[in-house]
């Protein structure tokens, strides 16, 4: 049975007339306090049917509900009155079922992840709290590691950046890259945080440039809120804003059909995790299989296509080709120096 917030008013009001002890509750009784709860929460409710109320009571008596200790007392006229049978009982101080303590078990290995980051710190009180107050731990092992950095740099830029993006909030950022000796200073409109690759990006309106761009979070030096009117992000949906790469750099441009020839060795580690959610297979031979990606062409797509060696071969477009193959170039000189080095 679906529980919405209307059905858990109704069992709330049903909870507190079966442990009354001061008032027989009767069908119509029990009809009028549910119906009342309802029109009290919102003006606009539709009062409940016998039916219904039937049907709460009944789920409030099983396995899935509660299992509700319910007597039902038969007076004289064949009126009925209902309470419960164990004085003090009560949905609210039920323990929580096999289900619910699954959940609340995967729930507390998830939020494990981030204990010892600075902005979490609130974590480690919480997940104490929550294994003593259900007696979830019952010297249950870690038994899951996600891929985190707890020492990433930037990465307690987090939870100030979250909020900034909530309450629409101009930065003045000090900036620096990888490809600049100092730092630049910027106004900035953030409106999205991503993760890639085990590091955080924010993306947002650079006034320095006049258009989009993302900053990774291990490169901000400092940033504040100043005044100024901030500019909302009206016309990008996120959700769609990166389907067509890989990583967070969206280059200008269109959309180009990338083919790549996996060696067979490689394969069932490709198939198992595309390189990207476009990733179709072409054909298959001796030599590998040929796979397209329809994607944009952006350096964290080079960086992947490097990462897997020669097990990788770019066969179209001819200018991500070219690039391959300046950078194997590049590789094997710097190899070649290496060893005449020794």
């Amino acid at each position: 049975m679906p529980v919405n917030k209307h059905a858990l008013i109704r069992y709330q009001t049903l909870d507190r007339c079966f442990a009354s002890r001061g008032r027989q509750y009767f069908l119509d009784d029990l009809l009028e306090a549910c119906n009342e709860a309802l029109f009290e929460y919102d003006s606009n409710a539709k009062g409940i049917s016998r039916r219904q109320l039937f049907e709460d009571i009944k789920y409030m008596e099983s396995a899935q509900g509660w299992s509700i200790p319910l007597e039902r007392i038969k007076e004289e006229n064949n009126r009925t009155w209902y309470r419960y049978a164990e004085p003090g009982f009560s949905i609210n101080k039920q323990p929580i079922n096999v289900d619910e303590a699954a959940l609340l078990k995967e729930a507390l290995l998830t939020m494990g992840r981030f204990k010892g980051m600075p902005q979490f710190q609130w974590v480690n009180e919480l997940m104490v709290r929550l294994e003593a107050g259900f007696g979830l731990r019952q010297g249950a092992a870690h038994v899951i590691e996600f891929e985190e950095n707890p020492y990433l740099k930037g990465s307690e830029q987090i939870t100030p950046l979250f909020h900034f993006i909530l309450g629409k909030q101009v930065l003045a950022v000090e900036y620096q890259s990888f490809k600049h000796p100092a730092p630049t200073s910027l106004r900035f409109h953030p409106y999205y945080l991503k993760q890639y690759n085990n590091r955080w990006f924010i993306l947002g309106w650079n006034e320095l440039l006049g258009r989009l761009t993302n900053l990774a979070l291990d490169r901000i030096q400092s940033l504040r809120p100043v005044q100024g009117e901030f500019l909302p992000n009206s016309a990008i949906d996120f959700s769609e804003y990166f389907e067509d790469v890989v990583g967070v750099t969206v280059p200008e441009g269109s959309v180009e059909n990338v083919e790549l020839l996996v060696g067979g060795s490689l394969w069932p580690y490709i198939e198992t995790k595309p390189l990207h959610g476009s990733q179709k297979v072409i054909s298959r031979d001796e030599a590998g299989v040929r796979v397209k990606l329809q994607v944009k062409l952006n350096h964290e797509l080079v960086a992947l296509i490097l990462s897997f060696g020669s097990d990788v071969e770019v066969l179209k477009p001819p200018t991500l080709r070219a690039s391959m193959a300046d950078h194997a170039k590049a590789a094997q000189c710097r190899y070649q120096k290496s060893k005449d080095h020794e």
